[in-house]
């Protein structure tokens, strides 16, 4: 057993090395093996296509989203032309793929390019369609035209399941929104979308056997049955999953509208929330009997195998405050409110099984009497992971990739489902971990922002599951991602382009030249942070068109100007390069104050912006004044040091829910500008 796990140490290190050594290749994912080839292919007017081996509509209809894609990408117009020989990329799938897609179908590709052509061969389908997208990413302008680089690849995914949560509940989405965002998904390898259908602030699912789920728990937002089963073969044309989660028994407040006799409170209950959050009366046969018909209903519709019944955070003071659960506790024996959540699930996953699908929760529901045909989803952390792969259950990760959290890609792309605890699990174990996805909860969202608070850092995540665990570089990750993000835009995602429009709104002008600036070196507060200035339940209905619901999770510019800083002060303040960008960053700041405050004077949803403006002002000052200092070889007066690190600490502070990302280089250049440069 020693000998193949060397060899694939081996071929895993030899794969690292040469992807790392690929700066060129704006590749995201990182295929497992990339070897360069010499000259390049020309894509032109007379560039084809043809197939060989099998072939069914699903393929036929990917290759043309190819054709029309790389059309859009290069401006080419491309003309369908007979004959396998001569065509410019040649595709050949081996066999057909699932008609209902499953876990761990065989997704691996081989593509090869030369300056004559190229081929893409796949077990499946499934692969054809990943290497089209790989090959879309790889076709760029040169100095002759538009063309693909010779190289080599064979690639295959680390993991068989990569997933992105959405969540339609709290802010509802709709399909042509979903819709590019599964291209988005596609464009990077993604395979599963996890359809967050109910929570507490709406329910989206048309239902024929309970209209009033909808009826009374939707405002009126929701999918019918045929929206949802054209949208599902959509995604599964795309090569993606379509898993849906409607949690239960806590997150269940919509369906106690139209159907209050399911609560274990008296209600009345309404969407817009407050008091004791509701939960499922699990004691009552009845609750049971109104699963029974629903989720057959439902897993009629979803098609997918895996079937998500939430479980997560169930807030046990309905079951403390009535006397009828407590007394059922204590005639099962039951220790506490998690013994009859188990109760709950286990009732649940026989419905859930007699309906031929598994079910999967998130971490809550993990419990020894519950089957290891569940599978576990955990939000909470590698711990808890690897907890379920010992005691035999299957398990996703999303700790650490929750999209709405607003961290920056590096830090989702450093977290890992093999990390942590979970890396000290045996190799039988780690199997279990079948992948993870990404979420993105809908407190803060609409269709207008969605797309830039999941792209372009979800496809860093994205290379975090498909690619060889050593690829970790985070500089060569953050230039291909730009790169991606510039390709998604092909897609007709509007992450970079809804940001504009949302700030001619709030100026109330074409021109936002100066706002864009100030726009460019803020970033949303983080984590939960947002929540804690809401004081009280969350106004589902009240507009997000302020700053921090148009600005981007994390902002390039400010990364840029730190790396610049870090590169001139680890230079002993000599770079010359490095401090004509600064100066150049730190002018403009300077000056752009005086040019945002019309602007600022005259929308009243700017104003609340006037403080950031005026810290980013004086920032600027302080910089260049440090530049000065150091130019001139002068050692910094303590007073000037003072009221420095005043102003300093007054920029870091969170204004209308923004943080100015710019302090803290800032600062370090001031520190660092206590160290005068050398006299020649």
């Amino acid at each position: 057993m020693r000998t193949p796990l060397i060899v694939t140490v081996i071929v895993l290190i030899a794969a690292f090395a040469t992807a790392q050594s690929q700066p060129q290749l704006s590749l995201m994912p990182m295929p497992a093996s990339v070897q360069p080839g010499a000259g390049q292919l020309r894509i032109d007017q007379s560039f084809s296509v043809a197939v060989t081996g099998f072939h069914d509509a699903s393929l036929d209809s990917g290759v043309r989203r190819f054709q029309t894609q790389l059309s859009k990408q290069t401006g080419i117009p491309f003309r369908p032309k007979a004959g396998a020989m001569n065509a410019t990329l040649q595709l050949h799938a081996d066999r057909g793929r699932e008609p209902v897609q499953k876990l761990g179908e065989d997704e691996s590709y081989a593509l090869t390019v030369s300056d004559t052509g190229s081929k893409l061969t796949a077990p499946t389908p499934l692969g054809i369609l990943h290497g089209l997208q790989t090959f879309l990413q790889l076709a760029q302008p040169s100095a002759t035209g538009f063309s693909v680089p010779a190289v080599t690849i064979k690639d295959q995914p680390r993991f068989p399941w990569r997933g992105l949560l959405i969540d339609v509940s709290r802010h509802f989405t709709p399909i042509d929104v979903l819709k590019r965002n599964l291209d988005a998904m596609a464009a990077v390898k993604m395979n599963v979308l996890h359809w967050h259908l109910s929570d507490d602030q709406g329910f989206r699912v048309e239902s024929k056997k309970f209209p009033k789920l909808t009826g009374m728990g939707s405002d009126g937002m929701y999918y019918t049955q045929d929206e949802i089963r054209e949208f599902i073969a959509y995604a599964h044309d795309r090569g993606i999953r379509v898993m849906p989660e409607f949690d239960i028994p806590g997150h269940s407040r919509s369906w106690f509208l139209g159907y209050p006799e399911l609560s274990s409170g008296t209600g009345p209950y309404t969407l817009e929330g407050g008091g004791i959050d509701p939960i499922m009366d699990p004691t009552q046969e009845s609750t049971y009997k109104f699963l029974e018909k629903f989720i057959a209903e439902m897993a009629a519709l979803f098609p997918d195998v895996y079937f998500h019944i939430g479980g997560d955070e169930v807030d046990g003071k309905q079951w403390d405050a009535n006397p009828k659960i407590q007394a059922f506790i204590h005639t099962h024996n039951f220790k506490n409110n998690q013994d009859l959540q188990a109760y709950f699930n286990q009732r649940l996953q026989k419905i859930v099984s007699k309906n031929h699908k598994t079910m999967i929760g998130w971490d809550e529901i993990l419990h020894p009497d519950l089957p290891k045909t569940i599978t576990v989803q955990s939000w909470r952390g590698q711990k808890s992971l690897a907890e379920a792969a010992k005691q035999g259950y299957s398990g996703l990760l999303s700790f650490g990739y929750y999209l709405d959290l607003m961290w920056p890609a590096s830090r989702h792309y450093a977290v890992d489902p093999l990390s942590g605890e979970a890396a000290n699990l045996n190799p039988e174990e780690q199997k279990r971990i079948l992948g993870g996805e990404s979420c993105q909860w809908a407190e803060w969202v609409t269709p207008e922002n969605i797309d830039s608070h999941i792209w372009p850092r979800n496809a860093a995540i994205a290379e975090r599951l498909w690619s060889p665990q050593q690829i970790t570089d985070v500089d060569s990750m953050y230039t291909r991602l730009n790169a991606v993000s510039l390709h998604l835009e092909w897609l007709g995602l509007t992450h970079r382009s809804a940001r504009t429009q949302m700030l001619q709104r709030m100026a109330g002008s074409e021109d936002i030249s100066a706002l864009r600036v100030l726009a460019d070196v803020v970033e949303p507060v983080k984590d939960y942070n947002r929540w804690d200035d809401a004081k009280g339940p969350i106004d589902f209905h009240a507009p997000l068109n302020r700053m921090i619901d148009a600005v981007y999770p994390e902002s390039d510019v400010a990364r840029n100007f730190s790396n610049l800083v870090q590169t001139f002060v680890q230079s002993g303040n000599k770079d010359q390069t490095s401090e004509a960008q600064i100066r150049a960053y730190l002018t403009t700041w300077r000056d752009n104050d005086a040019k945002l405050h019309p602007l600022l004077d005259r929308s009243f949803l700017l104003q609340e912006v006037a403080p950031l403006s005026a810290d980013l002002s004086a920032l600027g000052v302080a910089g260049l004044q440090a530049l000065d200092y150091l130019d001139k070889s002068q050692p910094l007066p303590d007073s000037w040091k003072m009221q420095q690190s005043a102003i300093i600490e007054n920029a870091k502070k969170r204004q209308a829910d923004l943080l100015l990302m710019v302090a803290a280089p800032v600062q370090q250049l001031i520190e660092g500008s206590a160290n005068p440069k050398p006299s020649n």
